[in-house]
């Protein structure tokens, strides 16, 4: 990973048909630190989370326009290899996606795809995520059980473990605890926090008092627009922009 910023936006738009849904965006993303995207429902979080591993990719009649740079690399350049760039990110959906097999071959699955053939060091690297997940108490008597009989919290987990497995550099979560209980989503919480250590971590909430507990590093959007960007504690102490102000008051939702 390259430096202090392994992801630089710049100038980065999106429009889905004729809608413009992010307008010339520019941020750089710090590296073993928490980003965390909030602003209004509708206003480009997800958008701007899924511009980061090409996952728009997969949607009819969008275009692309700006740079995403990671570790320097233009992803959006012609020749670039999107299943490289992907394998570097690590992604929480706002559901989680159980794939419907065994909870050993979930998390089996992405180095075996990968090419690791190795039983021994699948095994150890299932064991060793399932523990960084912090999963691998609760279900280390259980691998070759169905993940779907997992509850929805230990199914979030999983996934995690799942997208570390291929040992990516970045980890983006869209919403991770919004389908979660209480101590469902603390427990993410508490992974997140651990992970940074290790990793550049890049999260979309609309619950500001999650934004609070966890981002170091915090930006604003508001219509598509990137309004305010910077170290969490200032920007929750003193917004320089009074949109952003009003969104972290209540007064716009």
């Amino acid at each position: 990973m390259n430096g202090e910023t392994p992801i630089s936006i710049r100038r980065l738009s999106v429009y889905y048909g004729d809608l413009q849904v992010l307008k010339d965006v520019s941020l750089d993303i710090p590296a073993r630190k928490i980003t965390v995207i909030i602003g209004p429902s509708g206003c480009g979080k997800t958008t701007l989370l899924k511009s980061l591993n090409r996952l728009l990719d997969t949607a009819e009649g969008v275009r692309v326009r700006g740079q995403v740079l990671l570790d320097g690399e233009d992803i959006y350049a012609p020749r670039t290899e999107v299943t490289r760039i992907r394998k570097k990110m690590g992604l929480l959906s706002q559901k989680p996606q159980v794939l419907p097999m065994s909870i050993y071959e979930n998390v089996a699955y992405g180095p075996r795809l990968h090419g690791l053939k190795s039983k021994k060091e699948l095994a150890r690297r299932v064991e060793h995520y399932l523990r960084v997940a912090g999963l691998w108490d609760e279900v280390r008597d259980r691998l070759r059980e169905p993940a779907s009989t997992l509850s929805v919290g230990q199914q979030q987990r999983l996934c995690l473990a799942r997208g570390l497995a291929v040992e990516p550099e970045i980890i983006l979560g869209d919403e991770p605890t919004s389908a979660l209980d209480p101590q469902s989503s603390q427990n993410v919480e508490r992974r997140l926090l651990e992970l940074k250590r290790d990793y550049t971590v890049v999260v979309v909430t609309h619950i500001l008092r999650q934004a609070r507990r966890i981002a170091d590093h915090l930006a604003f959007l508001y219509l598509g627009e990137l309004v305010e960007q910077g170290p969490a504690a200032e920007v929750f102490a003193g917004p320089r922009d009074p949109r952003t102000r009003a969104y972290l008051t209540g007064e716009i939702s």
